[in-house]
C-alpha cells in the first residue's frame, strides 16, 4: 500500500524516484592513477589530471569499468557494450574542468530490476533506468573560515556509479527498502562499500503527488540525501508541503532542494536544469567504451551468490520463514556468520539464536557484529551444547549472557558454574516426589480436570533443581506419577 495522503479535494498519491550515487570499489580514480582512498588529508590525492591542468588527458581505470558491469549483472540489467563518455558542462568552485565526464544517451549499463522486501512479506519489483559511471567533484568547505570557502580535491576524479530507477515507490517505506537493497547488492559484489555516513552512497531523491490513476506530476528533487531516515522524513515533508501548493490552487515548480534535518524540511536551492542546460557532448579526449561478450561473461562467471538467491537457498534447503531468511541475507556479514553457526546444525535454531539473543545483546550494547565478543564458532558450540542435552535452553540464555561479557567458551562457563543438565532419573524423581508431596491441594485439582497445572508442577521441579533437569526426563516421570 503506498502512501496516501488526505486532502480537502481527495486523495493524493505520492511518486518516487531514486538516484543513487554509489563510489565504486577502487583504489585509483576513474581517469588517473591517484588514490581514491577516504580521509585524507585535504588536497593529499590530486593529480594534474584530477586539478584539470593543461594539456593532461584522462585514462580509463579498467577496474571501474568491471565493477559497472558487475554491479549492472547484479541488477538483472541490460549490459551495454557500446557506451559514449560525455562532457556534463556547468561551472562550481569545486569542478576544476568546468565540466563533469559522465554518461548520458548511451551508458555502460540499461534497464534491470530489482525485488524489495517488505512487511508481512510483500515483495515488489522496482525497475531500474540505467546505471553509468562518472567522475565526482572535489568538495567546497563552507566551516573552514568566517568569510572564505575552502575547495578540497581529493574526491575529483572518484569513480562513481549512479544507479537510476524508475518512478516506481509510492512510500517511504519502499524508497528506504530500496535503499537499502540496493547497499545489500552492491556490498555482496563488493563493487560498493555502501558507506552513507562517508558519503560513499548517497540518494537524489524525486517527489512528485498526483491524484490516484491520473499522470504523473511535477517532481521536485532533493539532493546528496546520505541517510535512509533522513530520506523518509524528507520524502513525507516534500509530499505534503506539494499536496498544500496544488490544494491552495498553486502549481509546483520543478527544482532543486535541499532537505535540512535540523529543521526537518526541505528548501529551495536551484530551478532544476534540464539536459540541454549541461550541454553534453561526446568527450573527444575519451574514445567509446567497447568490449565483446566474453569480458561480460567471465565477470559473470565470478559473481557471488547475492541476496534474492541466498535468501531463496535459506528458505527451500534450510527451512526457515521467509522473514527470518530475509533479516539474515540483509548483510553479507550477517548471512555468513550465520552460515557458519548453522553448518552441521539445525538451521531454526540456529536462525533464532542469531536473529534473537545475538542481534538482541548486539543492539543493547551499540555493537557491530564484527565487535561481537561471541564469534560464529562459539555460537555453535553453545547450540551444540543445547541439542546433546548438556545444558537446557534456559540455562543456554544465562550462558550467552556471560559469554558476550567475557569472551568465554559455552563449555568452560558451563563448567566453571555446574550448570550441566540434570538427566540422572533418581536425581529427578526424588525432586519430583517432594514437589508433589508439597502440594496436595494442587495434585488434587489437577486430576479434577484442571490440565493446564501440568505447567505449574514442571515449573516447580525446575525450580527445585536450580534450572538443571533435563525438561524431557521431567515430563516423562512427572506426568504418570501426577496421572495416578
Amino acid at each position: 500500500m503506498g502512501m496516501i495522503i488526505q486532502g480537502a479535494t481527495g486523495d493524493w498519491e505520492v511518486v518516487i524516484g531514486l538516484e543513487i550515487h554509489a563510489q565504486v570499489t577502487s583504489k585509483s580514480k576513474l581517469f588517473s592513477g591517484s588514490s581514491a582512498a577516504y580521509g585524507a588529508e585535504p588536497n593529499s590525492q590530486v593529480s594534474f589530471i584530477d586539478a584539470a591542468m593543461p594539456g593532461m588527458l584522462p585514462v580509463f581505470n579498467e577496474m571501474a569499468v568491471e565493477q559497472a558491469v558487475r554491479t549492472g549483472l547484479g541488477l538483472n540489467a541490460k549490459i551495454n557494450k557500446f557506451s559514449v563518455f560525455d562532457r556534463k558542462n556547468y561551472f562550481y568552485a569545486d569542478l576544476p574542468q568546468g565540466y563533469q565526464i559522465s554518461q548520458y544517451l548511451q551508458p555502460i549499463v540499461g534497464e534491470g530490476k530489482i525485488i524489495i522486501d517488505l512487511k508481512e512479506g510483500e515483495t515488489r519489483e522496482i525497475g531500474i533506468t540505467r546505471l553509468h559511471l562518472e567522475q565526482d567533484a572535489g568538495k567546497s568547505l563552507h566551516d573552514q573560515s568566517p568569510n572564505q570557502t575552502f575547495v578540497d580535491l581529493n574526491r575529483s576524479g572518484v569513480p562513481l556509479m549512479e544507479i537510476v530507477s524508475e518512478p516506481d515507490m509510492r512510500s517511504p517505506e519502499e524508497a528506504a527498502a530500496y535503499v537499502k537493497k540496493i547497499r545489500s547488492i552492491v556490498r555482496y559484489l563488493g563493487t560498493c562499500d555502501g558507506n552513507m555516513e562517508e558519503g560513499s552512497m548517497r540518494a537524489d531523491v524525486n517527489v512528485s503527488v498526483r491524484k490516484p490513476g491520473e499522470g504523473f506530476g511535477t517532481r521536485c528533487e532533493m539532493k546528496n540525501i546520505n541517510s535512509v531516515r533522513f530520506m523518509q522524513q524528507a520524502i513525507i515533508y516534500e509530499a505534503n508541503r506539494q499536496v498544500d501548493i496544488l490544494e491552495a490552487g498553486g502549481t509546483v515548480d520543478q527544482e532543486t532542494r535541499l532537505y535540512d534535518p535540523d529543521k526537518g524540511e526541505t528548501r529551495s536551492l536551484r530551478s532544476k536544469e534540464e539536459a540541454h542546460d549541461y550541454r553534453y557532448f561526446p568527450d573527444p579526449d575519451l574514445l567509446p567504451l567497447e568490449f565483446d561478450d566474453a569480458f561480460i561473461e567471465k565477470i559473470r562467471a565470478d559473481l557471488p551468490e547475492l541476496p534474492d538467491d541466498k535468501k531463496n537457498r535459506f528458505i527451500e534447503e534450510m527451512g526457515l520463514t521467509p522473514y527470518d531468511a530475509g533479516v539474515l541475507v540483509a548483510e553479507k556479514e550477517v548471512a555468513e556468520y550465520f552460515e557458519a553457526v548453522a553448518e552441521g546444525r539445525d538451521s531454526k535454531l540456529s536462525a533464532n539464536w542469531v536473529i534473537g539473543e545475538l542481534f538482541g545483546h548486539l543492539n543493547r550494547t551499540g555493537k557491530a557484529l564484527a565487535e561481537s565478543p561471541v564469534k560464529a564458532k562459539a555460537l555453535g558450540e553453545l547450540i551444540d551444547l543445547i541439542k546433546d542435552g548438556t545444558i537446557s535452553n534456559r540455562i543456554a540464555k544465562e550462558v550467552f549472557e556471560e559469554m558476550f561479557e567475557t569472551g568465554k567458551k559455552a563449555a568452560d562457563i558451563v563448567e566453571e558454574k555446574g550448570l550441566k543438565q540434570v538427566s540422572d532419573t533418581g536425581a529427578i524423581e526424588a525432586a519430583i516426589d517432594e514437589v508433589i508431596a508439597a502440594n496436595p491441594d494442587k495434585v488434587a485439582e489437577y486430576r479434577g480436570g484442571k490440565d493446564k497445572l501440568f505447567g505449574f508442577f514442571m515449573g516447580q521441579v525446575m525450580k527445585a533443581t536450580q534450572g538443571k533437569a533435563n525438561p524431557g526426563v521431567v515430563t516423562g516421570i512427572l506426568k504418570p506419577k501426577l496421572d495416578g
